[in-house]
């Protein structure tokens, strides 16, 4: 297993070529909140300084409003130059159609296969042994971030975990608070249903459902026992009243809410507004319940062009999304962790060394999009809307859940 060094000196990456080779390349992502988009300023900042051109394609709205706008492009004909998935199956049927570019030869020069971690992180974008993607990062969405002083104002300690943040609730409430700060976009609730699923059920609970596809424990009473403590959150959640995740991040960030469920890319937004891990918001991976990491995140694809100088540089843009300093500097600015574990992350901080140590342990679980077809994926986020939106019972959600899980065995 690779070991992830906090204090290692930085290595050095394989010269790119220079700006002799100059070219303009279109990056379709849908990183535009404050703290994400200072993180993918990073990148395009390297990519400039190589000579080629970062012309940015932000789409605003998330993953679900991007990646339609981004999957039409491609098969309609005006692809971009490269374009943000996240790990798994998204762009797998881009990929077995042809409309991908093979970067077996920039991941072969460049050593990934040694340096990537973990493993599967390539073995998700690979397809008969050539790799279509440059993996950029490791996010997990199962965390609770909490705000300090709202705790400390009330006279209470700062909850060590999810059980500890449900008891004080109603405490938090009576002062003005809102408990739980969620966002109205679907993919949110999906979010935080997924992080109890592990916080309150456990590991062995998520690897029997996800993992081994035991419907008998996803009808069982471990995971009546999910949907309760879910149902419990909608009520804590109920006068959160934002749109986007990072509206919801900010009602943490200034008080208005106690805490958050959130992946860790949450810590962009804390560190733009100026807070310190540890000091003024305290972060908990796996709801402070299980210390665990799914292996989630980002990976660049780039649709095959005519133009031979743009595919040129469509290799160097991929070999320099690996490289050690654009890792140090993107991830840095994200709240992600890289996904190398030869470099130095000495400045990283609270939050992402606890993710850091995590990842070197090994207590890793694959997301979902690794585990489920997108078809499920949907439909079980369909379903976690109607539950969080409605008063839908507990019982009612799992049995409509657990058939939506058997249409994909």
């Amino acid at each position: 297993m690779k070991n992830f060094k906090l204090a290692a000196g930085l290595l050095l990456s394989v010269a790119l070529p220079s700006g002799a080779f100059a070219t303009d390349l279109e990056i379709t992502h849908w990183w535009t909140s404050g703290g994400e988009a200072a993180a993918v300023a990073e990148f395009a900042k390297a990519f400039d300084a190589t000579g080629d051109k970062w012309v940015d394609g932000a789409i605003a709205g998330g993953g679900d409003t991007a990646r339609p706008v981004m999957i039409s492009r491609i098969t309609g004909g005006d692809p971009m130059a490269a374009t943000q998935f996240n790990h798994g199956q998204q762009a797998m049927e881009l990929v077995e159609a042809g409309l991908m570019l093979d970067l077996t030869d920039v991941a072969t020069a460049e050593g990934w296969k040694d340096k990537v971690f973990p493993p599967s992180l390539l073995d998700a974008c690979t397809l008969d042994g050539k790799i279509y993607c440059a993996p950029v990062n490791i996010h997990s969405p199962e965390w609770l971030w909490l705000n300090n002083k709202v705790y400390t104002d009330l006279g209470l300690p700062v909850p060590a975990n999810w059980a500890e943040f449900v008891a004080s609730a109603p405490q938090v409430e009576a002062a003005g608070k809102v408990p739980l700060a969620l966002g109205n976009q679907p993919w949110q609730s999906n979010l935080a249903f997924g992080a109890i699923t592990v916080g309150v059920g456990g590991l062995d609970l998520w690897k029997k459902v996800n993992v081994d596809k035991d419907m008998d424990a996803a009808a069982g009473p471990e995971m009546a026992a999910v949907f309760q403590a879910a149902a419990d959150a909608r009520k804590l959640a109920a006068k959160s009243t934002v749109q986007d995740w990072n509206q919801a991040t900010n009602m943490v960030i200034t008080g208005e809410a106690a805490g958050q469920i959130m992946g860790d890319w949450a810590q962009g937004e804390f560190a733009v507004a100026g807070k310190v891990a540890g000091t003024d918001y305290t972060c908990l991976p796996g709801l402070g319940m299980n210390a665990y990491l799914s292996t989630g995140g980002d990976a660049f694809y780039f649709p095959k062009l005519a133009d031979p100088e743009k595919e040129a540089a469509q290799k160097r843009l991929a070999a320099l999304l690996v490289s050690p300093e654009a890792q140090v500097a993107f991830n840095l600015k994200k709240g992600s962790l890289p996904i190398r574990g030869d470099i130095d992350m000495s400045t990283a901080n609270d939050c992402m060394k606890k993710g850091l140590e995590i990842l070197a342990s090994g207590n890793l679980l694959p997301t979902g999009d690794m585990v489920w077809s997108p078809d499920v994926q949907t439909q079980a986020g369909d379903l976690m809307v109607e539950f969080w939106k409605t008063d839908m019972s507990a019982a009612d959600a799992q049995a409509k859940w657990v058939e939506i899980l058997k249409t994909g065995l």
